[in-house]
């Protein structure tokens, strides 16, 4: 076999092989993704009201509040979904079935392509269920075009791929599960630190280049754009050169580490 078709057929494999661990191994995933839609549900029927108000201004209702956080919410879900990604991957590198794999004639990259890959999809099935739920509680993005609604799927994509290359460098570099957990926490905390809840200018003046300056609020700002027809201005490039710099970082670091030879 060729190089390439080798490390197709190992990739495929260890994906086969990540995709039947979150089957039967469920509570993770499922603990993750119930916190977007429990942030979701609060701030739609507790805090909609007065957000909507402080946001849009009198006369501004619930609908209008649905409609901004959607794509923040998106974007926790992508956070939250990759946590379980660094879990994952640091139980391989503790449990000893890494060290296994290298004794194994196999494509050394194989393991992580297999564990990126799943966690893409994973991600992308979390973000398909969260936003059922959105739209079962009333969200409308009426002025979308197919074509947004393409560019919207891509840059979700990619949004998963930057992060999950971040979380696995994470879950490699920690000792145990708890510490990949916390290590990826600020995955799912910096969205809640963007423009995901309330605009940016409405923050406090020294907190708002905190918020400005992250890769999640240009995303969501895209994202919003996209689907509810607002305007992007420059929040595209900025969220896809975050996303380029962030796939090269995590793929080069995990590389890096996963190359070494185990102690």
């Amino acid at each position: 076999m060729t190089s390439l078709s080798l490390a197709v057929r190992d990739s495929s494999t260890m994906l086969r092989r990540n995709l039947l661990h979150a089957r039967r191994y469920p509570s993770l995933t499922l603990n993750l993704l119930l916190t977007p839609v429990m942030l979701l549900l609060l701030f739609v029927y507790v805090f909609g009201d007065v957000m909507s108000a402080g946001i849009g201004g009198v006369g501004a209702d619930r609908a209008d509040y649905i409609a901004y956080i959607v794509p923040g919410i998106l974007l926790l879900t992508i956070g939250g979904t990759t946590i379980g990604t660094a879990v994952s991957v640091s139980n391989d590198m503790t449990e000893g079935i890494i060290a296994r794999f290298r004794t194994m004639a196999i494509h050394r990259g194989s393991v992580l392509i297999g564990h990126v890959v799943g966690s893409v999809l994973q991600c992308v099935a979390s973000v398909v269920l969260v936003g059922a739920v959105a739209v079962a509680i009333g969200f409308r993005a009426k002025d979308a075009t197919a074509l947004e609604w393409l560019a919207a799927l891509g840059l979700l994509t990619l949004v998963a791929l930057s992060l999950t290359w971040i979380a696995v460098g994470m879950g490699l570099v920690s000792p145990n599960a708890e510490a990949a957990s916390n290590n990826a926490l600020p995955l799912m905390v910096l969205p809640l630190l963007s423009s995901a809840f309330v605009p940016v200018h409405s923050m406090p003046g020294w907190f708002q280049p905190v918020a400005e300056y992250q890769p999640f609020t240009p995303a969501i700002e895209t994202l919003r754009g996209l689907l509810l027809g607002t305007g992007i201005g420059n929040n595209g490039w900025i969220a896809l050169a975050w996303c380029l710099a962030l796939t090269v970082l995590g793929y080069r670091w995990s590389k890096r580490v996963f190359d070494r030879d185990p102690k």
